[in-house]
């Protein structure tokens, strides 16, 4: 379990990283550019959101990310 919580932590550092380069983007784009293997884009969104360290919102189907 732990080392899930170690992956899962390294995804959102690279996320967190990408956002401070690269700015306000969309989800799918930065996924893409990531290539973070299985669904370790969305758990590390998900770990950013509930620190509190990025915005997310939805416009039709289209989801923007961005550091607060």
């Amino acid at each position: 379990m732990t080392e899930l919580l170690d992956e899962i932590g390294v995804s959102a550092g690279e996320i967190y990283n990408y956002l401070s380069s690269n700015g306000t983007t969309t989800f799918s784009k930065m996924k893409k550019d990531l290539d973070l293997k299985g669904n370790f884009a969305d758990l590390g969104l998900g770990w950013l959101a509930r620190e509190d360290k990025v915005s997310i919102s939805k416009r039709g189907t289209s989801v923007s990310v961005s550091l607060k």
